[in-house]
């Protein structure tokens, strides 16, 4: 059998392709054993709790090994994929190898913990620190990363399917010692925390007894025949595994719910006059090629409110008890997508013209809607817009994205019957619902933001004078 040498093959490890992110799960591999590959040639695609990345390799080379098959749930800093770059041809294990494949890969491991090879060039940031970096044990199973990867590559052979590591619960380690010291089995607390995080109060939560109901009863009724309890719940209920963007969703979702307090306010506009700006400016050369609908004279109407109202544009750092007030604005569009919602946002939207407003919200959906937006793209916002409109659902009391003091949300524009001019006319009128975080942000101020997003809208006029 032939073995991997310390000089050829080369252990490119799952990098933390966002901030602080542990975890990704191989959605696809682009390339097989015994493929030839090249440095930045893209091998594979990752989701994280933000989004899809593709990984491209730092290495020359051919594929020796794929550690993981799809569908499994890596750490970062773990080997996922063995290149040797002497360009040896990988040989095809025979069924006796396979057999013994865990115990061969061995050696491949030591080495690569003996000779690390620096950080390796990643998507974002500057890759994984050179330390060795030892797999995390997984609940109730003990499989070393070297007899894990020769288990897989003797599945991608034919021989045999590898045990898919459970995910470990994700708490700092005061919070696992509390658990321990309490008794309680981290992997059956709910966590509140972001990022899917455990907290103290959930493990306390977790620890509480609570009061089983005694039982009742029954009358008896005639027997009849029933099938059996499996194949009943299988027949009539999909559970559905909450991980990714969904999972990185609603961690947040509980986290701000439940720490910001919420106040949202409405207001119903007229926006005949902006459906109508919208139709002159698809004319306007200076919109040639470019995406341009209600949503950007919104987006406009919402940043000239900030410009007027400046404070609204702040968040609440809870370690510190201070506001912190942005001078600039990165405006987030909550976007649904395959994989969930997301909330990639345009970077210094404020210094923005009309038409580079218009230019980046049309990549940011193209982006979104391929499931391609960067974990860079979804951090550091700092006002939202979500256009639950769309949907044909008339208004909503959107829930603050962490981070954030104000999120705006758009109904649907529909034609109504509107007082105008002292007449009662057709006019197209839309719904506005703003949530903020009222530690912050009081009951004026955000009635002011509101207010002026109105009156832009009713009268995009507004905007030349007011921007």
């Amino acid at each position: 059998m032939t073995t991997m040498t310390d000089t050829s093959v080369r252990e490119f490890k799952m990098p933390d392709v966002g901030e602080g992110l542990t975890e990704a799960e191989i959605l696809k591999w682009y390339v097989q054993v015994g493929d030839t590959v090249t440095d930045g040639q893209v091998v594979c695609e990752v989701e994280t709790a933000k989004a899809a990345v593709e990984l491209p390799i730092p290495y020359d080379g051919v594929v020796r090994a794929l550690h993981f098959p799809e569908g499994t749930t890596v750490d970062v800093g773990t080997s996922i994929i063995a290149i040797d770059v002497n360009g040896g041809a990988a040989p095809a294990p025979a069924p006796a190898e396979a057999a013994q494949a865990p115990a061969a890969a061995a050696p491949v491991a030591d080495t690569a913990e003996k000779k690390p090879e620096g950080r390796q060039p990643v998507l974002v940031g500057y890759g994984v620190a050179t330390s060795s970096t030892k797999r995390r044990p997984r609940k109730g199973v003990e499989v070393p990363v070297q007899q894990a990867s020769a288990a897989v590559q003797a599945e991608l052979n034919g021989h045999g399917t590898p045990p898919v590591p459970e995910s470990r619960p994700l708490a700092k380690p005061p919070v696992r010692k509390l658990a321990k010291d309490l008794g309680v089995d981290l992997t059956t607390v709910i966590p509140s925390g972001p990022d899917g995080i455990i907290t103290r109060e959930d493990v306390h939560a977790a620890a509480t007894p609570t009061e089983t109901p005694a039982p009742v009863t029954p009358a008896p009724v005639a027997a009849v025949p029933a099938a059996p309890a499996a194949s009943y719940d299988a027949a009539r209920e999909t559970r559905i595994p909450v991980k990714g963007v969904r999972k990185a969703t609603a961690a947040a979702m509980v986290g701000s719910a439940f720490t910001a307090p919420h106040v949202t306010e409405f207001v119903t506009v007229d926006v005949t006059r902006t459906l109508k700006l919208v139709e002159d400016l698809k004319q306007d050369k200076d919109f040639a090629g470019l995406r341009v609908n209600p949503l950007l004279l919104i987006a406009k109407a919402l940043l000239v409110a900030i410009k007027r109202n400046p404070d609204i544009n702040a968040s609440w750092d809870e370690t510190h008890q201070e506001i912190v007030l942005k001078h600039y604005v990165n405006l987030g569009i909550a976007a649904a997508t395959p994989r969930g919602l997301i909330v990639p946002n345009i970077k210094d939207a404020d210094a923005k013209t009309l038409p580079q407003l218009a230019e980046a919200l049309g990549e940011l959906v193209a982006t979104a809607k391929e499931g391609r937006t960067s974990p860079a793209a979804m951090q550091g916002g700092t006002v939202t817009i979500t256009n639950v409109g769309v949907f044909g659902v008339d208004t909503g009391t959107p829930i603050l994205p962490p981070g954030e003091s104000a999120i705006l949300a758009v109904g649907a524009i529909k034609l109504q019957p509107w007082v105008h001019k002292g007449k009662v006319k057709p006019r197209q009128v839309t719904t506005l619902a703003l949530s903020f975080d009222h530690r912050l942000i009081d009951g004026e101020l955000g009635s002011k933001v509101l207010a002026d997003v109105a009156a832009i809208l009713e009268q995009p006029k507004k905007l030349i004078t007011w921007a």
